[in-house]
C-alpha cells in the first residue's frame, strides 16, 4: 500500500468534522468581506471607490484562499502518530516514523505563505546521511517548498517576455503574497526546468500532429505543409562578457489553404558546433513522423544559407528516411527568399552606386527572382551590366560575394516552383523565433548569461511558447507519483466525529 492511499483511508473516516472547522476559521473573514461590501455600498459612487473596493476584496479573498488551503493540507495527516504507518520504504531506502510534527514555515502556495505541519521519518541505517523524508510534502507535490499551482505559475511568469528575476519576484509579491529571493526562484525554476525537459519532445510532437490532422481535413486544394527551420542568433554570454551564436528551431504545419496552423519551437544556448540542437531537432521529426500514420504533407526545409543551416541538410535531412517505414523522405530546400533578395541589392549598388537606377534595378530582378528560372536571369542580368559599364570599384569584393551566393545556391532558389507546389519561401517564422524566444527574454538590457541559466530560461520558454505548457505539466505531476512511498499493513479504523 502507497502513504498516500493509506492517509485517504484515515481520511475518510474523519471527515465529519471539516465543515465546522472551515466555517469557525472563515468566519473572521466573512465579516471583513461583509465589511468591505457594506462600505462601498454605504459611499458615493465613483471609479476610484470602484478600484479600491475590488482591490481590497482581492486581498482578503487571497487571505481566505491562504486559510483555506493551509487548514486542509494540514487535515491529511491526523495528529496521532500511531494512526499513521510505523515504517515507510522510498526509492529503495528503509525510513522509520518520528512520534512528533515539526513545522515547515516556508510552504508557498497561490495565495500565500502558510505553516505545514507535517511527520517524518528517519533512515534506518543512518549510515548514508539521507535526508529525513517527509511523506505529506512528496504527496501533495511540493517543489522547493512551492505547491504544484505556484510552481506552474512563477515557471511561467520566469518564462515571459521581458521577465527579469527581479519583476518575478514582485509579481510573486504582489499576486500571491510570496516573498522569495533569486536564490530560492533559481532553486524552483531549475528543478521545474530539468523535471519538464525530458516530456517536452513528447508533447511538441503530438501538438504537431494534430495539426497535421487539422491541416488534412480542412478545406482547400493544396497539400499540407510540414515546414522546418533553424537560425542562429548571438547571446551575451559569461565570463569573459562575450557574445556567442545560440540556436533556434522551428517545425510549421500549413493547412490546405496556405494557412500556418501553429509552430513549436526549439533552442539552445551558444554550442561549439551545435550538435545538442541538430540532435534535438532531428528526434523531434522523427517523433512526428513516427506517430504520424497519414499521408505524408509536402516536406520542406525553409532557412538561410548558413553554413550549420545547409550541412544540418546536407548530412541528416536529405539522407533522412522515414522511421517507421524505411521509406527515402524527399524534403524540399528552401533558400530564404529575403537572405536573396538583400544580395540583389548588394549586387544593384556595386553595378550601380547608391542611385535611384540601383532601386530601380533591384526591385524588377527581385521580381524576376520568382519567374521561372529566376535566379539564371538575375545572374545573367548582373554579369550583362558589368560587362558593359563594369563594377564600381570599391564594390568589386561585394560583388563577387553576392553573385557567388545567387551563383552556387541556384538550385535552392527556384521561388517559381516552390510558389506552384504552395512551399513558404521565406524563414519569417525561423526568423521571428530568434526574437521571440531570444531577445524578448534573453537580450533585454545588460543581460549576461551562463550556460546553465540560459539553458533554464529557455526550456522553459520554448514550452510556454509552443503551447504545450498545461500538457507538460500534468505529465510531470503524474510522473512525480512513479516512485510511491510504500507501507505496510493497513491504517486503524477510526470513529469520525459528527459535526454538531
Amino acid at each position: 500500500m502507497t502513504y498516500s492511499i493509506w492517509t485517504k483511508m484515515l481520511l475518510s473516516t474523519a471527515l465529519g468534522d471539516v465543515d465546522e472547522e472551515l466555517h469557525d476559521a472563515m468566519e473572521p473573514l466573512r465579516q471583513e468581506i461583509s465589511m468591505i461590501v457594506l462600505g462601498f455600498l454605504g459611499s458615493e459612487m465613483s471609479p476610484t471607490q470602484t478600484f479600491r473596493f475590488e482591490e481590497a476584496l482581492q486581498e482578503v479573498l487571497r487571505e481566505l484562499g491562504r486559510v483555506i488551503a493551509g487548514r486542509t493540507y494540514n487535515r491529511v495527516e491526523p495528529d496521532e502518530p500511531e494512526t499513521l504507518p510505523h515504517d515507510v520504504h522510498y526509492d529503495g531506502s528503509p525510513y522509520r516514523r518520528l512520534n512528533h510534527k515539526t513545522a515547515n514555515r516556508n510552504v508557498s502556495t497561490r495565495f500565500g505563505k502558510i505553516v505545514l505541519w507535517r511527520f517524518g521519518y528517519r533512515d534506518w541505517q543512518r549510515e548514508g546521511g539521507e535526508p529525513t523524508l517527509f511523506p505529506l510534502e512528496r504527496t501533495l507535490g511540493l517543489l522547493g517548498g512551492a505547491t504544484p499551482a505556484l510552481t506552474s505559475a512563477v515557471g511561467r511568469y520566469f518564462a515571459d517576455a521581458g521577465a527579469t528575476q527581479d519583476v518575478v519576484l514582485q509579481r510573486l509579491r504582489r499576486e500571491h503574497g510570496v516573498i522569495w529571493g533569486t536564490k530560492k526562484l533559481r532553486e524552483v525554476t531549475g528543478q521545474l526546468a530539468e523535471r519538464m525537459q525530458p516530456f517536452s519532445a513528447q508533447a511538441q510532437a503530438a501538438k504537431v500532429q494534430s495539426w497535421l490532422k487539422e491541416a488534412f481535413a480542412g478545406k482547400g486544394n493544396r497539400r499540407p505543409v510540414l515546414s522546418v527551420g533553424r537560425d542562429g542568433i548571438t547571446l551575451g554570454m559569461q565570463p569573459g562578457d562575450s557574445f556567442e551564436v545560440a540556436t533556434a528551431a522551428t517545425v510549421t504545419v500549413y493547412d490546405r489553404r496556405g494557412t500556418r496552423l501553429g509552430t513549436v519551437y526549439l533552442a539552445q544556448p551558444p554550442e561549439l558546433g551545435q550538435h545538442k540542437m541538430t540532435d534535438e531537432l532531428t528526434a523531434l521529426i522523427q517523433a512526428i513522423l513516427t506517430g504520424w500514420e497519414g499521408p505524408l504533407p509536402r516536406l520542406c526545409y525553409v532557412t538561410d544559407a548558413g553554413d550549420q543551416e545547409t550541412a544540418y541538410y546536407r548530412d541528416v535531412l536529405r539522407p533522412m528516411c522515414h522511421p517507421r517505414t524505411g521509406q527515402a523522405l524527399d524534403w524540399q530546400r528552401v533558400v530564404d527568399y529575403y537572405h536573396a533578395s538583400q544580395r540583389i541589392t548588394t549586387l544593384a549598388e556595386a553595378l550601380f552606386g547608391q542611385t535611384r537606377a540601383a532601386e530601380s534595378w533591384a526591385r524588377r530582378m527581385r521580381k524576376a527572382l520568382l519567374k521561372p528560372n529566376g535566379p539564371s536571369r538575375v545572374l545573367h542580368a548582373a554579369a550583362a551590366r558589368a560587362c558593359r559599364h563594369g563594377v564600381i570599384a570599391h564594390r568589386k569584393r561585394d560583388y563577387r560575394r553576392a553573385y557567388e551566393y545567387l551563383r552556387t545556391r541556384t538550385q535552392f532558389m527556384q521561388y517559381w516552383q516552390y510558389r506552384r507546389q504552395h512551399l513558404p519561401i521565406g524563414s519569417g517564422v525561423t526568423e521571428a523565433a530568434c526574437k521571440t524566444v531570444f531577445t524578448q527574454r534573453l537580450k533585454l538590457s545588460g543581460m549576461r548569461w551562463k550556460h546553465e541559466g540560459a539553458r533554464i530560461v529557455l526550456t522553459l520558454r520554448v514550452i510556454l511558447l509552443s503551447g504545450i505548457w498545461s500538457e507538460v505539466y500534468t505529465t510531470v505531476l503524474e510522473s512525480a507519483s512513479d516512485t510511491p512511498i510504500q507501507t505496510y499493513g493497513a491504517p486503524p479504523i477510526r470513529k469520525h466525529k459528527i459535526a454538531a
